[in-house]
């Protein structure tokens, strides 16, 4: 099942100088930097320190490339801030079917390409208690 908090994806207008923000206050660093056309942002991930089970946890920071991407939708409505957190798992296929068998809506019929190679699907927020959650399996573990 889930096993650490892989990221918290957070949404911004201007994905370098909220880079620098994280960089100059907190000290963290990025670790990878991608442009995911499929889900239409930018995005840097800040590596926040690695976890018990071989993987790591991050900040995932979206810039919008377009205003119809999901990311630019919600931030057309909400503004920059957090926008999902995403919890690690071996087996997001598994996960997704288990966790849609007990009446949470999974967005994705199968697993989409995410950050780094992983693979990703999403839970409706609406039955998360308000929360856009992504589950995540890594491409070293897949």
């Amino acid at each position: 099942m889930l096993t650490r908090i892989d990221h918290i994806g957070i949404a911004c207008s201007d994905l370098d100088r909220t880079i620098d923000f994280y960089r100059t206050t907190y000290g963290f660093e990025v670790f990878h930097i991608e442009v995911n056309e499929e889900q239409g942002v930018r995005e840097a991930m800040l590596k926040i320190n690695d976890t018990s089970d071989g993987g790591a946890s991050y900040l995932q920071l979206l810039e919008p490339i377009r205003e119809d991407s999901p990311v630019g939708k919600w931030m057309a409505k909400n503004g920059e801030g957090v926008h999902h957190i995403a919890f690690g798992t071996a087996d997001v296929d598994a996960d997704a079917a288990e966790i849609r068998e007990k009446g949470v809506r999974v967005l994705y019929d199968e697993p989409r390409t995410g950050s780094m190679g992983s693979r990703i699907t999403f839970l409706h927020p609406k039955d998360c208690h308000g929360v856009l959650t992504e589950l995540v399996t890594s491409a070293a573990e897949h």
